[in-house]
Formats: structure tokens, C-alpha cells, sequence
């Protein structure tokens, strides 16, 4: 299988099939990581969309300094940030792709009103504090990818996951697990 890296250099020389296999392997991410920071999945397509379009112009540009994954990521966190500057955060009562494992229906309700309160208080976390979380929690992301991510430091990473945290902790600690 080629690398996503490969497949860059070859969109930059003009290459559209390698450009439809970079979105068909990195299209669902680029949308799940918008709408968890967005929470709102029209708004989420655009972002993807718009992330695709930013690299496919910048092809020319792409040097193969980190993985794609985190050039995606970085585009991605810059555009949804950008975003929630220009229109603010939208309050759902869903947290998006909640994986419910439990056949209990009880279980299932407790769980559902548990994500609606998570997704709540990730929404008034500044937008800068609210993507590391995304990146780390949901993503999985090491300290290292998200500071290349989001352009900054890993000590920045960590303060902004620090204050994240705090403030979670603070909106969240009426809940039980």
C-alpha cells in the first residue's frame, strides 16, 4: 500500500487519482474530528470539505516533514477554530458517534444524558482548549502530534490540556460514573 506521503508528492504533480485516494482514507476522520468539535454535522461536511479543497491547493507546497495525518489534523483544528471564531458554539443535546455497548435501556439512558452533559461542557471550553481534548481523548493523539497539530509547543499542549481539564472537571463533577 502506498503511503499517504507518496500520494501527496503525486498530487502535487497533478495527480487527481492520488488526491480521491487521500480523501477516500482520510474523509471520515476529517469529518468525525469536525463534528466533535462543532457538534453540528452539516457544518462538520463543510469543514471536511473545506479541509480537502486547502490541501489539494496547497498540494505544490507539501513537503513530507510530519505524517499527512498530522498536516490533516493541523488543517483541520485551524479551520474549526477559525470557524467557532466567526459564529459561536452550538449546544446539542448528543454527543456525536457515542458508542453505546450496554443492551440495558436503563444503562442507555443514564449513558446518553452522561454525553449531553460532556458535549455541553466541551462547547464552553475555548475553542484552542477544546480541540486538544478532541485530539487527545477521541483522536488518541500523543502530546507531540497534537503540538505539531495545532502549531505550538508540547508545554503549550500541556497547559491547555491542564486548564481543559480543570475547567471539565469543574462543569462535570455533579456526575457520577
Amino acid at each position: 500500500m502506498i503511503k499517504d506521503e507518496q500520494l501527496m508528492l503525486r498530487v502535487a504533480e497533478g495527480d487527481l487519482e492520488a488526491f480521491s485516494e487521500i480523501v477516500r482514507r482520510h474523509q471520515r476522520t476529517a469529518w468525525r474530528i469536525a463534528l466533535r468539535f462543532l457538534g453540528d454535522p452539516a457544518e462538520a461536511e463543510d469543514i471536511a470539505q473545506e479541509a480537502f479543497l486547502r490541501i489539494l491547493a496547497a498540494a505544490p507546497r507539501y513537503k513530507p516533514s510530519a505524517t499527512f495525518s498530522t498536516y490533516l489534523y493541523r488543517v483541520i483544528a485551524r479551520l474549526c477554530i477559525d470557524h467557532i471564531r466567526k459564529k459561536r458554539p452550538l449546544f446539542t443535546n448528543t454527543l456525536p458517534e457515542a458508542v453505546d455497548s450496554s443492551p440495558d435501556p436503563a444503562a442507555a439512558l443514564v449513558q446518553k444524558d452522561r454525553d449531553a452533559l460532556v458535549r455541553q461542557a466541551l462547547d464552553v471550553l475555548p475553542s484552542r482548549q477544546r480541540m486538544v481534548v478532541i485530539l487527545k481523548y477521541y483522536e488518541g493523539l500523543r502530546y507531540g502530534e497534537i503540538a505539531r497539530a495545532m502549531g505550538t509547543t508540547i508545554k503549550a499542549v500541556e497547559r491547555l490540556l491542564g486548564r481543559a481539564r480543570k475547567r471539565l472537571q469543574s462543569s462535570l463533577s455533579g456526575i457520577r460514573k
